[in-house]
């Protein structure tokens, strides 16, 4: 980190921009110098491979502006550990498989979530295996303040919305998951019942009788529960609006519940909030319930408007970590368009999304930009163990401790 970057419980809000408040063979040659587009070369004038004058092989130009350096393949090493980059999760199976193919070097399968990987960087602070952070957005920022991450802009990093990344380049966002409520389209069917579009159509008891939200422990339960919140009036400081609406879906049955993606294929759920990528996959992905079956929407609040959040995950290269050249090379890799659409692809949202075309599968766009909206999320990671405790001590749904 820079020595002068203030210390102290939240501090580095002053760093934050104005903003904040609110196919594999493919992907070869796609980073260098940028074009007008952001996406790049491999890192030479003719665009072929070139040595580095020391016999390392290739070379490949990576950073924004002042960070501009060169990467080697002497800067490589045999394996890559980066935090929470995973199979099975955000499509990163594809980038992996990118990654390597491009720079013949292997990510690590980092099965973890967001907090153990917090966890582990406080635990291993100064003996460091991994070099680089990648996991919720927010989880980052308090890497941040702890004082485990340093300073690094990615090439595309002014391309990235002001509200997703800070501006002494420590955490930056690379794509964002919405909430989304996800429903038995076969079961509705057989119910009568018309696809919903609000938080209000789940208060019918055809619905609420097998509703779930998962626990505010989850990414997914804790932000659902945020637009709820938000879609009724409330805000980070008032939950009120969200205990009201949980106590009427509760009356009819809804509960709290892990695993909800088995539940729902295995048709013990009907309805449950989850991150549009979650649907997603599911729908087009599971093996155990046909396309058909499954309806994904983005909700609106009660009257119209804003009813999802969408929250963004990200990266931060670690303080005093090994491998640091390489690091950022996974990062510029990242946030180039190619791998953004790689991402889109999986059905995750990137974070440059405006500036590539959606998968048809995706729901309309009309509905995201009709619903979506942010959280500022310094405010949040303020406040987010506060926010989780009330909902746990409040609930009225069983299961919310699980």
């Amino acid at each position: 980190m820079t020595e002068d970057t203030p210390s102290g419980p939240f501090s580095r809000r002053n760093f934050l921009l104005a903003g904040s408040g609110a196919a594999t063979a493919g992907i070869a040659g796609c980073l260098g110098n940028g074009d007008e587009n952001g996406t790049a070369g491999d890192g030479t004038e003719n665009g072929d491979d070139a040595g580095d004058g020391n016999g390392s092989g290739r070379s490949w130009e990576v950073g924004h502006e002042e960070y501009r350096t060169t990467v080697t393949e002497a800067d490589l090493p045999e394996e890559l550990f980066i935090y929470a980059v995973q199979t099975g999760w955000s499509n990163w199976d594809a980038v992996m498989a990118a990654f390597e193919d491009e720079y013949g070097v292997p990510l690590h399968d980092d099965q973890r979530t967001s907090g153990e990987a917090l966890s582990d960087i406080r635990t291993n602070a100064g003996n460091q295996d991994y070099s680089a952070y990648n996991g919720f957005y927010p989880t980052g920022l308090q890497a941040w303040d702890d004082g485990f991450t340093t300073d690094y802009k990615p090439d595309g990093w002014d391309r990235v919305p002001d509200d997703f990344k800070t501006d002494d380049g420590h955490v930056t966002a690379t794509r964002q998951m919405t909430i989304a409520i996800n429903y038995r389209a076969d079961v509705y069917e057989d119910r009568g019942l018309d696809a919903p579009e609000t938080w209000e159509d789940l208060k019918q008891p055809e619905i609420a009788q097998d509703l779930a939200i998962n626990v505010p422990g989850a990414g997914a339960g804790l932000n659902a529960m945020l637009s709820i919140n938000h879609a009724y009036g409330g805000d980070l400081d008032d939950l009120d609006p969200l205990f009201d609406y949980l106590e009427e879906i509760g009356e009819h049955g809804a509960r709290h519940q892990r695993n909800l993606d088995r539940q729902f294929t295995a048709g013990e759920i009907s309805t449950y909030a989850e991150f549009d990528f979650g649907g997603l996959s599911t729908k087009y992905n599971s093996d155990d319930i046909p396309d058909e079956d499954v309806g994904v929407v983005i909700p609106q609040g009660p009257g119209g408007g804003e009813g999802a959040v969408a929250a963004p995950y990200g990266f931060a290269l670690l303080d005093n970590a090994p491998n640091p050249e390489a690091g950022k090379l996974f990062m510029d890799f990242v946030l180039s368009l190619d791998v953004q659409q790689l991402f889109f692809d999986g059905f995750v949202r990137p974070i440059r999304a405006d500036e590539l075309e959606a998968p048809d599968e995706f729901p309309p766009a009309s509905q995201y930009e009709a619903a979506t909206f942010e959280i500022d999320q310094v405010e949040l990671l303020e406040k987010q163990e506060e926010i989780v405790s009330e909902i746990i001590d409040r609930s009225p749904l069983p299961g919310v401790e699980a």
